[in-house]
């Protein structure tokens, strides 16, 4: 619940921050640096180590580890944030070393239930969560030696750059939340839970894609890069292909339709921008090669960081603070209740939103991208409003109990 709760609050930072002036924000740096070393990030230190447990059905890790992991990464980001915009080199060099820590304990607070599996443990989800935190591992440390000025890396930026973008946003967020969704988009939409050959092909194409697209940048060679995007594309078509043979087994659910609604739209949406988002940043890596210009935040971070990670943090919470969270079944009734009011508005003015960010970011039209920003900020906003709703009721009822 904290994961969560400070994941959302930088997800509605990182809007907020899309409001202030291109210099004050360095472009889109700051926006989704907030996003997804902030929000991303926190959130799947919170998730991760919740959703290994219950696959292995073993006992959580300490609670003190994982609660350290999440804090460790989320002060990290903010001091990533500070240090880089406001120039602060020190700052941002101990808010790296800092996130790395909290990956490490990520990492072994995920790891450490699976010794002690009682059931599968779900070995293809497991081996793509490892596999993530190795990438990021690799892309934060690669960042962190950046602002620390150590020269070969500063030398070396216009091809390490893409290279820690692709690890960060395709080989960590982008693998942890598709392989989550092998078992998560199931259990939403009503589905069973059945591993098809796209699972598999999910996990090794976004899983080794990215690292081979990232030799590529920093080899410069057009072959490897182009070889990575084209592995790339093939996860991403069977993330698209796993969801669309789930979504043709779900179930209709009876009760709670509104609460339904968002929660499966929000994903359903977050992977549509997610093959959008793929598609534009593979077709760039397959024109231009390994040369630096080949990666653009601005062409990719509206459909990948807005829709893909934003709507699938809000549709996991959705779903998870009336299964999982605070208070008794009388309290989730009325949790779902509440999350499902204008399900359909708040879908709608999210998307809305995402679509002028998606279109103003990348052309230069401040206006539209002001306006989509605006948009996605009252979805989110409202969305965010009812969350803390929820869990108030949660909280409340387990107190009169």
């Amino acid at each position: 619940m904290v994961a969560i709760a400070t994941a959302i609050a930088f997800l509605v930072a990182a809007v907020l921050a899309m409001l202030l002036p291109a210099a004050v924000r360095r472009g889109g740096w700051l926006p989704l640096h907030l996003a997804l070393a902030g929000g991303a990030t926190t959130a799947i230190a919170g998730v991760m180590p919740f959703f290994a447990a219950a696959f292995a059905a073993a006992p959580p890790s300490d609670e003190r580890l994982r609660l350290g992991a999440v804090g460790a990464v989320a002060a990290g980001a903010v001091g990533i944030s500070l240090g880089v915009v406001g120039a602060q080199g020190p700052l941002a060099l101990g808010g790296g070393l800092l996130f790395l820590a909290g990956l490490a304990a990520t990492g072994a607070a995920t790891v450490r239930p699976l010794s002690r599996a009682l059931g599968p443990s779900r070995g293809l989800i497991s081996q793509g969560y490892v596999l993530a935190l190795g990438e990021v591992a690799v892309g934060a440390l690669v960042a962190t030696l950046f602002v620390a000025g150590w020269p070969p890396i500063v030398e070396g930026w216009g091809g390490l750059k893409p290279a820690h973008a692709w690890l960060n946003l395709v080989g960590f967020v982008s693998l942890v939340v598709a392989t989550t969704l092998l078992h998560f988009f199931p259990t939403v939409v009503g589905a069973r839970i059945t591993v098809r050959p796209a699972a598999r092909l999910t996990v090794v194409g976004l899983g080794a894609g990215a690292p081979l697209v990232a030799v590529g940048f920093v080899a410069g060679s057009d072959p490897v890069a182009r070889l990575g995007a084209v592995v790339t594309a093939i996860g991403a078509a069977a993330v698209a292909w796993n969801a669309v043979a789930t979504w043709r087994t779900r179930a209709h659910w009876t009760t709670d339709p509104g609460w339904h609604r968002f929660a499966i739209g929000s994903l359903a949406a977050a992977i549509t921008w997610f093959e959008v988002g793929t598609a534009i940043a593979v077709g760039r890596l397959l024109s231009s090669g390994a040369a630096p210009e080949a990666w653009s935040a601005d062409a990719v971070g509206a459909p990948l960081v807005a829709g893909w990670m934003g709507l699938a943090i809000l549709g996991s919470a959705t779903h998870l603070i009336p299964a999982v969270g605070p208070g008794d079944p009388q309290a989730h009734g009325r949790q779902r209740s509440l999350l499902g009011r204008h399900a359909f508005a708040r879908l709608a003015i999210a998307n809305a939103g995402i679509v002028g960010l998606a279109i103003g970011w990348p052309l230069g039209l401040d206006i539209v991208a002001t306006g989509g920003a605006v948009l996605l900020a009252i979805g989110l906003g409202t969305t965010v409003v009812l969350l803390a709703g929820a869990v108030w009721i949660g909280l409340g009822r387990r107190g009169a109990g």
